[in-house]
Order: structure tokens, then sequence, then C-alpha cells
């Protein structure tokens, strides 16, 4: 591997201009951090391409980067819903976030539960979905974490320390979320957004030049795809206990239509559910430049469609792929490979840019999950003076942060990234209070609360059912028209329970109550 100190150097030289970034970020169109509309939406400033970047911070994560690859790797064509998942999510985003904003700029609502409340009138709603937001952000955070781990991990192994890899990781892991934690506080969303530009250079400059010198001078995708097809039972029943062919070079098998056309729309309909994705859209300056900066976001898309392939092209590199099977972990195939095939000092770029691709979504994360508690749960029972508003909330997004760090150090990493799935499962049920709300005000509030409830209900005893009520291995249920994901499934009974609830509820009398009125979502005032 080339990795020595000259890799080291350049990861900590890398990682103090990201420090440094991140702290001198609160002068950048200096507002009031007090206010929390300043500190947790950048006090609603920033520009397309800024809003592109924040954004994408939200999509390129270390988690990404290195779990879509260690799927590939491990189960071929399954894995690529995550490129279809990704460019239809910023149709979604196009369809609902411009009108969410217009609203939120309008009323200075911070949260999607703020809107709720004043779109449907009920609190228990608000509440409910701000839990859910909380619930399923804290596996997504702590996967970051495990993204950073494997970079951590494959790094010690270069310089010869594996035997105090675990100490040392744990070490700097505690000092980088310490330092995370201080400009968080200090800068807000603007010291996210700023190191989120720093972070998003790096990895596009690591895909674009791995993705081009490896095939180069391996033997090219060709190769890559052939030793795949010969190499992946091998691999599969080392990562995973099972020895199936894995078939690289086909679509995914009819058996697996339905999971693969599943996972890629529920997830796309679940992104800009997650309190951090509407976090970054309601920052922006206007309704335009949201607009402008989601319409170019598909070429983050094309990024990750590349990073799906490192899972193939390590197949081509023996010493890499004998790394990730020494250690029998598939989260260290992206590390593995640019170990393995960069000079040392590229290799210090490329380590620095998916370590920081993890704080940066930590920190914007852990702003959205602030902003949340204080708000709709907090503010619900207590009224906060706003710069009150914003120190609980600077609290908040620290503990938060540790709180994920903990659940790493507690939880093995197998059964975080599992967690993550429910995760996704929960988020989904907050689709009928969020974005149907955005074209209509027909939705009975106490007939929406019960369909969410089922639908978490429903999803967590699917998710249970079909991994035999032990560790959670699988998202998808099956049904006569194949696998498909637990999250789409749950949305359907939450969707048929607020439909049927609502028709009941006019048929007794009920009528919407007077709150945000349809023109305020989409024209300024």
């Amino acid at each position: 591997m080339n990795i020595d100190y000259v890799t080291l150097g350049v990861f900590i030289g890398l990682f103090v201009v990201f420090v440094l970034i991140g702290f001198l970020a609160s002068r950048f169109r200096r507002g009031d951090l007090s206010s929390l509309n300043e500190w947790g939406l950048g006090g609603r400033r920033f520009g397309a391409l800024l809003v592109w970047f924040l954004l994408g911070a939200d999509l390129f994560t270390a988690y990404t980067f290195i779990a879509v690859p260690s799927g590939f790797l491990a189960k071929g064509s399954l894995y690529w819903f995550a490129v279809p998942y990704v460019g239809t999510s910023f149709g979604v985003a196009l369809l609902t976030m411009p009108r969410l904003w217009t609203v939120s700029r309008n009323r200075g609502y911070v949260t999607a539960p703020d809107f709720i409340k004043g779109r449907m009138n009920s609190r228990s709603l608000a509440i409910a979905i701000a839990v859910t937001g909380i619930a399923a952000e804290l596996p997504y955070i702590a996967l970051q974490i495990v993204g950073l781990e494997a970079v951590l991990t494959i790094m010690l192994y270069g310089l010869n320390l594996a035997a105090s890899a675990h100490e040392i990781t744990e070490i700097a892991l505690i000092v980088a979320f310490i330092v995370l934690a201080a400009y968080t506080i200090t800068s807000g969303l603007r010291g996210a957004v700023l190191t989120g530009v720093f972070k998003d250079i790096l990895i596009l400059l690591t895909v674009a030049v791995v993705i081009v010198v490896v095939p180069l001078t391996t033997g090219g995708f060709a190769h890559a795809f052939q030793q795949a097809n010969l190499l992946s039972p091998t691999v599969d029943k080392a990562l995973n206990g099972a020895s199936a062919a894995i078939p690289y070079l086909d679509l995914p098998s009819s058996k697996l239509a339905a999971a693969f056309l599943s996972l890629a729309i529920g997830s796309s309909l679940a992104l800009y559910l997650y309190p951090h994705a509407i976090n970054g859209a309601l920052s922006s300056q206007d309704r335009d430049k949201l607009k402008l900066g989601t319409a170019i976001l598909p070429i983050y898309g094309i990024g990750l469609a590349l990073i799906a392939l490192f899972g193939v092209l390590v197949y081509s590199v023996p010493s890499a792929l004998g790394i990730v099977l020494h250690f029998k972990n598939g989260a260290l195939t992206v590390p593995a490979l640019i170990a393995s095939t960069m000079p040392d000092w590229f290799v210090g770029i490329a380590f620095l840019g998916i370590f920081v691709g993890g704080l940066v979504p930590a920190a914007i994360m852990a702003i959205a999950v602030a902003n949340l508690f204080v708000r709709n749960i907090v503010g619900e029972f207590a009224k906060l003076k706003p710069r009150t508003e914003t120190t609980l909330a600077k609290i908040i997004s620290t503990v938060f942060k540790f709180i994920a760090l903990a659940f790493v150090f507690v939880v093995p990493a197998t059964y975080a990234i599992q967690l993550q799935l429910l995760g996704g499962v929960l988020i989904a049920q907050t689709l009928p209070a969020v974005f149907l709300p955005l074209y209509t005000n027909k939705l009975e509030p106490r007939s929406t609360l019960v369909g969410w409830g089922l639908g978490v209900l429903s999803g967590i005893l699917m998710e249970l059912y079909a991994n035999k009520f032990g560790p959670l291995v699988s998202s998808v249920y099956n049904t006569t028209l194949g696998p498909i994901y637990i999250a789409l499934l749950a949305l359907g009974i939450n969707l048929l329970i607020t439909a049927v609830g609502t028709g009941v509820a006019y048929g007794a009398g009920w009528r919407p109550k007077e709150g945000v009125k349809n023109e305020e979502l989409v024209s300024l005032r």
C-alpha cells in the first residue's frame, strides 16, 4: 500500500485547512448568530452554487462513498439502484422544496413541523413528525462515523499501527468531533456549507482521478468485470457467508426487479424528508436559486455512478481485494483501492476528502436535529426567547453528535448499518404530513396522525418479520410481486389509512380550518 508519513502529513495538513475554514465561516455573510434563523439556516442567504454544494454535502457523504461500492462489491447489480434513486430524488425535490421554502420564508418557519402545524393546525402531528425525524437521523450520523473508521483503519494498517488501531481510532474520532462541535457552535450552517465546498472539491477530484487512473493501469473495465464474474462468489462468501453467483453484467434478475425498483423509488421519496435535506433547502436565498441549485444536482448523480463502479474496479486490483478480504469488511473497499493504486500524497488527499465527507454531513444533520428539538418539542411546551432558543440548539447539536459517536462505540458497525435501514422506513412515513399538504389542505390531521402511527408500526413489524425477529439484515419484504422495500409497503398502509380517515371525517362534517393558504405556497408576499 502507498501509505506512509507523507500520506499522514497531507491528511493532517488538509484537516487543519478544513478546521480553519469551519471557524472563519462565522464571518461569511455576517449575521446575528444568536438568532436560530441565522445560525441554523445561514440567514437563508445561500445562492444557487452554495445550495448545490450544501445539498451535495448531504448526498456525497462518507457513508455513500463507502457503502455503495461495498454493496456493489459483494452483491453486484442490485446496488445500482442508488443511481436512479439519486436521479429521481431531485425531481421530487423540485416538486416540493420550492413550495416549502416559499411558505417558510413568508412565515419564518425553520423546520417542516413548523409548516405542518401552520398548515394543518395540528400540534400533535407536528411533534410526531419532529420525533420521527430525530430518530431517523441518529443512525444516519452514526453511519458517517462508520465511514470515518474505514479510512482510519486502512491508514493505520498502512502505517503498521494496526495493533493500536482501535485506541488510536477512538481518540482520533473524539478529537475530530470536538473540533466539529466547536466550529458548528461558532459558525452554524455557514461553517457546514463552506467546509462542504472544500469537502466536495476533494471528493470530486478523487473520483475523477481514480476512475481514470485505475482502469488505465489495471486492464480497463472489461478486465474488471471479467474478474468480478470470476471472483464474486468467493467475495460474497467471505463477506456474507453466501456463495451465489452475482450477475455483474446483467440487470437484476426478474426475481430482484421488484426489489431494485422499490428500493430506488422508496429511497427517492425518502431523501428530501430527512431533516438535514429540508434544512439545506430552506437555507436558499430565494426560490429561483433553490430551483437552480437543485436542478444541477444530477451532476452528483454522475459521480455516484462512478463511485459505484469502484466496487467492480477493486476486483482488478489483487492487493486491494486482499486487504478487504483480510479484514472481512466490505466498507474498506474504496480506501483499500485508493491506497493500493494512488501515490502516497494523493492517498492523503483522498482519505481526507472521505473523512471530512463524514464530518460535514454530521454537522448539517446535528443542526437540523437541534432545530427540530428546540422548535417543535421544547418550543411546544415552553416559550423560549430567540437567544435562548439558539443557545439551546447549539447545545443540542453538540450533544447529538456525541450521542451518535457513543452509539458507534457501543453498537457494532454492522448493527448501525442495519438500523439505518429502519431509519429509512421511519422517515418515509412522514411523507403524507410533509409533502401532500404542499398541494392540498384537505387532509384531516387526526387521520394523518393515525396513518403515520400505523405506517411506523407496520414498518417496524415487517422489518422484524422479514428478519425473523433476529438481527436486521434486510429491508425488503417478500410479496407475490417479489421482494419489495418495506418503506413503500408501510407508506401504502399509511396513505390508505390517511385517505379513508379523511373521507370519513368529511362525511361527519369536518372541514379544514384556516391556516396556511394555498397561494402562500407558490408566491412571495
